[in-house]
């Protein structure tokens, strides 16, 4: 085991023997928590404001109505469950989400928490504040393969899938349009997201016979990046791939324009730099033609019907990572159903029997069936707005699949192709 879940494996082992004891003695009952919680308080923790704040208003909607679909069901179904949110401004700052959480487990003392988005605000908060408090994180966007490493005496998953899985997505699309041997200049964020993401896309591409030419990583606080773009922009590649936030892409991308030599054309990104209003807020000039990967509920079970829930109670565009958002405050609430409590730590324990395969198979829109059935001790495996997720044993989805995206005339389109992998890479 490559990290961190030694003890949940350690109670999965006690756990069977109890129900290899329990089926030896004759007992044909089912094992069932009361399934009685109360107050559920989730603690939501999104990018107001910094780099990522074009995510975090939406993230936080998506929170809202994970927690309103569950109260909904919960009443139909009749079991004692009610979900609460607390929202927090992390500020896309590693300091300022450690603040945020803070706040959240100490004074308004939330059972569990949604976020942070970021890579490097969720790495910290969960070393310093979530796992030390017992209190279970679910980002539902922090990509970054060093998640998967956290020690965390299993309290830390994730909605989206590992970027160890985006870098070989994003190393085959290229290559595919481009050529396998062709030469790339790459750049990105000096973080966990951005020197992670440029690595396994490295490793994928150079694997593949593919070569870099240049590589640039940069401070995305710098006043200015002309130096690091004037350096991204040499030679003569035939694309180029980045990997940034909207927000800094607002200096970035003029500066790589001011060049002369890039084209946002040849340019290739993932799922940081997909925001609809990013054409409108950097310039037409610096994102028309851009290309990227993104995770993608194209091919889920209950993709369409997330994105028709969305049009009809939210009424604004859609963002990246909604959907993971959502799928969060579900797994939680099912999970403390599951416990038959709102205890942190009881609550981490069952996320994985909800979410992973063998169980009856339910979307969000048998969400009062998949409640009544957690409550009387049933098997169940929720399939989530944004995919299967069936959370391995380091928290992480099993599986995904990915999509592709464009600028095009100063809009998000996109494609309906779809890319599905397994595992961490």
């Amino acid at each position: 085991m490559t990290k961190r879940r030694r003890l949940m494996a350690l109670l999965s082992v006690a756990v069977a023997i109890g129900a290899g004891a329990a089926a030896c003695g004759g007992d044909d009952d089912k094992s069932s928590s009361s399934g009685k919680v109360g107050e559920l308080k989730v603690g939501v923790l999104v990018p107001l404001t910094g780099d990522l704040a074009p995510f975090g208003g939406p993230n936080a909607k998506a929170a809202q109505l994970g927690a309103d679909a569950v109260n909904e069901a919960a009443k139909k179904a009749g079991v004692d469950i009610n979900v609460k949110l607390v929202t927090e401004d992390t500020k896309t700052d590693p300091q300022g989400s450690q603040e945020a959480a803070t706040k959240l487990v100490e004074s308004d003392k939330v059972n569990v928490i949604a976020g942070p988005m970021a890579s490097s605000e969720t790495i910290p908060t969960a070393e310093n504040v979530t796992v030390d408090a017992g209190v279970p994180l679910i980002s539902p966007s922090a990509t970054a393969p060093d998640v998967t490493n956290i020690e965390d005496d299993g309290l830390v998953f994730r909605t989206a899938p590992s970027d160890a899985l985006q870098g070989k997505v994003l190393a085959q699309v290229l290559g595919d349009k481009i050529g396998k041997d062709a030469t790339v200049n790459i750049g990105g964020r000096n973080d966990a997201y951005g020197n992670a993401l440029l690595e396994q896309f490295t490793q994928a591409w150079e694997a593949g016979g593919g070569k870099v030419g240049v590589k640039v990583t940069y401070n995305p606080e710098a006043s200015s990046l002309d130096s690091e773009a004037n350096k991204l922009a040499g030679g003569n590649p035939a694309a180029w791939v980045v990997v940034d936030f909207p927000e800094s892409w607002q200096k970035m991308g003029p500066a790589l324009l001011r060049t002369g030599k890039w084209d946002p054309a040849k340019t290739w990104t993932v799922d940081g730099l997909r925001s609809p209003d990013l054409p409108k807020k950097s310039g037409v000039k610096v994102t028309e033609g851009m290309n990227g990967t993104v995770p993608t509920s194209l091919d889920a079970p209950a993709g369409k019907a997330f994105d028709a829930l969305w049009k009809e109670k939210v009424k604004t565009d859609r963002q990246t990572y909604d959907a993971q958002e959502f799928d969060a405050v579900v797994l939680y609430s099912l999970a403390a159903v599951k416990a038959g409590s709102n205890n942190g730590a009881d609550i981490a324990k069952a996320l994985t029997d909800v979410s992973a395969p063998g169980g009856t198979k339910y979307t969000f829109e048998q969400l009062p069936e998949a409640l009544k059935a957690v409550a009387a001790g049933e098997d169940i495996d929720y399939e989530g707005a944004s995919g299967p997720i069936d959370f391995d044993a380091n928290g992480d989805p099993a599986s995904a699949s990915y999509g592709t995206w464009q600028y095009k005339g100063g809009k998000l389109v996109d494609s309906t192709a779809v890319f599905p992998v397994k595992g961490a890479g």
